[in-house]
């Protein structure tokens, strides 16, 4: 288990980036994982098809922490169709350690987040 807190994940977790919120984002999306109780909702500003702003905020494990905080650096600046191409790959590789089963859902809380916000442009817009 100690091999799965290395230093990038708990550098994330303590230290989140981009976490708060925005004044008026354009989009607004917010997901749960029952199982552990991690929450996490996330705000966008897109702007001319750019996500020129991201934050999200949130509650959990430093797992599900450090993987929000790093899928928003990889999405800051970014076109929305990089944003949807992502997949849960992608998310492990940012993480890079190997996960149970139990731990993908926290690992993975942040990326269905981000599918959900952008996945309705007229459901999650603001």
């Amino acid at each position: 288990m100690s091999s799965l807190y290395q230093a990038v994940i708990l550098d994330h977790s303590k230290h989140p980036r981009n976490c708060g919120l925005i004044d008026h984002p354009t989009h607004h999306g917010e997901s749960k994982n029952p199982t552990c109780g991690d929450s996490l909702s996330l705000d966008l500003l897109i702007q001319d098809d750019l996500i020129s702003e991201v934050y999200f905020h949130g509650h959990g494990c430093a797992i599900s922490q450090a993987a929000a905080s790093l899928l928003s650096e990889v999405i800051k600046g970014k076109p929305v169709e990089t944003a949807l191409a992502l997949g849960p790959d992608d998310i492990l590789s940012l993480l890079g350690v190997e996960l149970s089963p139990n731990r993908l859902k926290c690992a993975l809380l942040s990326l269905e987040t981000l599918k959900k916000t952008l996945a309705s442009d007229s459901e999650n817009k603001v």
